[in-house]
């Protein structure tokens, strides 16, 4: 659509918007700068993104733009709104030809066959879990005690039912797939027993399934000798008297109800040959997982998710590599490597797509934390599809008289480590479906079959906890290339006191801020000591590595603790890196996490590809080359900002508000404070407004009853209050801290206390990413403000013009702590940290001008919290011009040139840390 209208204070016009993938266009002429602010009707300065973005405020939630273009004829800018305070992506017109597909967002609706894939796999999810719970009911059941049921469900009894589980769904695949003697085998062969005699008939075909065919009894039944023989230790019988780990395998009876589930909605109606492997079986093993049930979600991780691990890790690596194989065979014979009538390759060429085969089928890869396998199901997929084109290029339907070497690539390349036993047997379930999904695929271009059964690889899944097991005899590092995978997402105050010491016992108790460490960090850690391992080898291919993470490991004092050691000791680097984006992993509840993800080698790592370019993915379609990257994902040098007592300039310093630690008795609403005061009128001089972050941002009435100046005479003739400081009195005393019952002693008091005299500057602890500005200001000595503000006395405007400035919040996004992905302005980390300009005492004086005009700006608008007034579409005009001249000023005061990008500021911030603290 083009201009279309919409209504701000007057008639405006979109310039183009594409409804259907979410796009909207913002067009300038071609002198314009597409950076600069323009002067609006209003008055206002906006640039065209910011004006784009007043006019997507204004539309329908649904219509709401996911990407905003601005262009100017000679280059396009490409926000993406997932991250609205994020870099643009720039694109110039004349490096069109090269870059299209940087557009393809434009277009890209969604792969439809993907969706079907993830439908069936869910719907087959939940038909596994009606299965489950009807099988369930009948192990609770003592046959000759139906009237009296008796409870027999145990341990052994779960985990015999998840293996019938598995054995099912694979039966079910399997006759869908072809891999039986009919499609309806299955089907048929449960068809042919009533209810009462299935329990005995899965006995008997899960016992031919795991029976070669040269050991079978000669006379057995028809029906059942007609099955083939599956190998892989899927039917294997475990011991009847259920000797060692695990117990028996026990089946239970079946009623006419379980029948028809499974012979009807399990089997007739619904075709498990379309179910993707790498979805499957995550949806699989959480639906037969307790605790996922019960919370009645069913998790996976995307396929779009595992792209951005193994896509940068190597994937884009080999397909470059193949098509260049491709594109010289084109260039040589002038034909099409997929034209069945094309002339035959030359031996050298052949030799080149035969040795790119021989070199696919060399990668390993390991999963360390591999769960239903994923990761691994997913990466093998994608091997074997490039495999299927480098044999269509060779072959291309020619007929082929042997498949003894056909297919190269197989599932005995992929380890894996996981926790629970369940999992596993799903993620060599999921390796297997996948292998058949990938022979069928290549019989299809050989134009023969290829038989699947037996099965004749095994995928290296190895039960037990990956952080107590030494991952160099699982597999071996001098022929390992890749470690991936999403390890357990567990922060350090979360963790178990099992886990804790797993984290102790990788990282050593003189590992700096070792009680600080995200679980997460030891796969790091174990994945750096077998890189080194290998490095060791002078025939090892070199390790790489791209581990999904929570975003706090980028953050704040982390970075310090974990990647200076790293970096430093180990000779780690960074080489790709997702900056903060949510992974959503469920498919009914969202649970939405806010992660990074990360790839990483030992420097020098050999087999780097050649050219190889470091990359920082600021979102799905917008990826900057960097020169470095740091523990912040910064193009900038690595450097550790690490907690700091004292500011490095000599600027004041600032502390922490009030912490009264009085189970809330001293803090009242307006309603409680004045019912307070009728009953007690002397009180009244005692009471102080009270501000915490959100008090202070979103303009909340608060009181304190504050008692610290009150004489013991005063307070024993105000009874109310006397009982408010006798009532703290026993909290403190009950509280399990020494420090907490030593402050019963002063009741009055609080364990922190903070009253600058005069006016301060305040700063919220934590306040919204969403912000561009974190709201700064004043308060006066009548009012008490809580831990929840960062307090500065005696601070002038030069300060608050700097602190609310676009550097230092631009610093502040880069090096603090996240909640959620809101920031955390920490005082030991931002601000002592902060490199100050030195300012001529003509920029100081700019800089003190533009401040009070920012106070100015605010002031025109008394009923407007700072909510209100720093939100991005409703930010007043003359406001957000104070603030781009104060910023301005800041930035001439630092040298820095205007038209720097944030990522560019923040580089050169470092570089001024860098030189202040050699």
């Amino acid at each position: 659509t083009f201009e279309k209208q919409v209504r701000l204070d007057h008639t405006s016009f979109i310039d183009a918007f594409i409804p259907r993938t979410h796009v909207m266009i913002e067009q300038k002429s071609i002198e314009k700068d597409l950076g600069a602010p323009i002067k609006q009707s209003d008055g206002s300065l906006l640039n065209p993104f910011q004006q784009a973005k007043r006019y997507a405020a204004e539309l329908p939630y649904s219509q709401r733009p996911r990407w905003i273009v601005t262009c100017n004829f000679r280059e396009f800018w490409v926000y993406d709104m997932e991250q609205p305070n994020g870099e643009p992506q720039k694109i110039l017109l004349e490096n069109l030809e090269k870059e299209y597909y940087r557009l393809q967002f434009l277009v890209d609706e969604g792969n439809d066959h993907l969706k079907r894939e993830m439908e069936v796999s869910v719907k087959a999810g939940e038909l596994v879990g009606i299965i489950y719970d009807k099988l369930l009911e009948q192990y609770g059941v003592v046959e000759s005690q139906k009237s009296k049921v008796e409870s027999l469900i145990t341990d052994d009894i779960l985990r015999s039912l998840n293996i019938l589980c598995v054995r099912l769904v694979f039966c079910l695949y399997a006759e869908d797939s072809g891999l039986f003697q009919s499609r309806t085998a299955f089907h048929d062969y449960l068809a042919s027993f009533p209810a009462n005699r299935l329990r005995k008939a899965l006995i008997d075909l899960f016992e031919v399934l795991d029976t070669p065919l040269s050991e079978r009894d000669p006379y057995l039944d028809e029906d059942l000798a007609a099955f083939p023989y599956v190998n892989g230790g899927l039917f294997a019988t475990p011991s009847p008297q259920g000797e060692g780990r695990g117990g028996a395998f026990i089946i239970p009876q079946f009623t006419d109800e379980l029948k028809q589930l499974l012979l009807e909605k399990a089997s007739a109606d619904f075709d498990w040959s379309e179910i993707s492997p790498t979805i499957f079986g995550a949806v699989f093993e959480s639906t037969l997982n307790p605790e996922t049930r019960r919370s009645g979600g069913m998790h996976y991780t995307s396929i779009e998710n595992i792209h951005k691990v193994i896509d940068p890790l190597f994937l884009d690596d080999l397909r470059a590599e193949f098509e260049g194989i491709v594109e010289n065979v084109s260039k040589r014979s002038g034909t099409n490597t997929n034209d069945r009538n094309r002339s035959p390759l030359s031996p050298a060429t052949r030799q080149l797509l035969a040795a790119f085969q021989d070199k696919l089928a060399s990668l390993t890869f390991f999963d360390p934390a591999c769960g239903s396998g994923n990761f691994l199901t997913e990466t093998y997929l994608s091997l074997r599809r490039l495999e299927n084109e480098v044999i269509r290029a060779m072959y291309g339907g020619a007929n082929i008289l042997t498949f003894d070497t056909l297919i190269k690539v197989n599932i005995s390349q992929f380890y894996g480590i996981e926790i629970n036993d369940f999992a596993c047997t799903v993620a060599k379930t999921a390796l297997w479906i996948a292998e058949n999904q990938m022979m069928q695929q290549t019989s299809a271009i050989a134009g023969k079959a290829i038989d699947f059964l037996p099965l004749k690889t095994n995928a290296n899944i190895v039960e037990g906890n990956a952080l107590r097991m030494d991952w160099a005899d699982i597999v071996d590092p001098g022929k390992l290339n890749y470690i991936i995978g999403n390890p357990p997402f567990v922060g350090a105050r979360w963790m178990s006191k099992e886990q804790k010491q797993d984290v102790l016992d990788i990282f050593g108790a003189k590992w700096s801020g070792v009680g600080d460490l995200d679980y997460v960090c030891c796969w790091y850690k174990k994945s750096v000591e077998l890189m080194r391992a290998a490095h060791q080898n002078s025939h090892a291919k070199g390790i790489r590595a791209a581990l999904v993470s929570t975003n706090s490991i980028t953050q704040g004092g982390a970075v310090s603790n974990l990647w200076k050691p790293l970096m430093q000791d180990y000779n780690v680097e960074i080489d790709f890196a997702y900056r903060t984006f949510r992974w959503d992993s469920e498919a009914d509840i969202k649970a939405h996490v806010h992660c990074v993800i990360i790839g990483f080698s030992l420097k020098d790592t050999i087999g780097m590809p050649k050219g190889y370019e470091k990359k920082i993915y600021l979102s799905d379609n917008q990826v900057i080359t960097a020169k470095n990257i740091n523990g912040y994902l910064m193009d900038a040098p690595n450097v550790w900002i690490e907690s700091r007592n004292k500011p490095l300039c000599k600027v004041p310093e600032i502390g922490m508000g009030n912490q009264p630690i009085d189970n809330g008795l001293y803090l009242f609403s307006e309603e409680e404070k004045n019912n307070f005061i009728q009953e007690e009128p002397k009180s009244e001089v005692y009471f102080h407004r009270w501000y915490g972050a959100d008090e202070f941002i979103n303009n909340k009435v608060r009181w304190c009853l504050w008692l610290g100046q009150c004489t013991p005479a005063e307070l024993r003739n105000m009874p109310r209050c006397y009982g408010r400081a006798l009532q703290v009195r026993e909290y403190r005393l009950n509280s399990t801290r020494i420090s907490t019952k030593k402050l019963a002693e002063i009741p009055t008091h609080f364990q922190t206390e903070n009253m600058p005299n005069g006016n301060y500057i305040v700063i919220p602890e934590v306040s919204s990413e969403k912000r561009r500005y974190i709201p700064i200001g004043y308060m006066n000595d009548s009012v008490l403000c809580s831990n929840k503000l960062r307090l500065m006395p005696d601070a002038n405007l030069y300060e608050l013009g700097v602190l609310t400035s676009n550097v230092h919040n631009a610093w502040m996004r880069a090096v603090c702590g996240r909640l959620e992905t809101r920031y955390d302005y920490s005082i030991k980390i931002v601000y002592n940290n902060f490199p100050w300009c030195q300012p001529t005492e003509e920029q100081k004086a700019k800089i003190e001008q533009t401040a009070q005009a920012i106070f100015d700006a605010r002031a025109k608008y008394p009923d407007c919290s700072l909510a209100d007034l720093y939100d991005e579409v409703t930010m007043p005009p003359e406001l957000r011009k104070a603030h781009q001249e104060n910023d301005r000023a800041v930035m001439a005061a630092y040298g820095f040139s205007p038209k720097m990008t944030e990522s560019e500021c923040v580089a050169e911030l470092f570089k001024m840390y860098q030189e202040l603290t050699k």
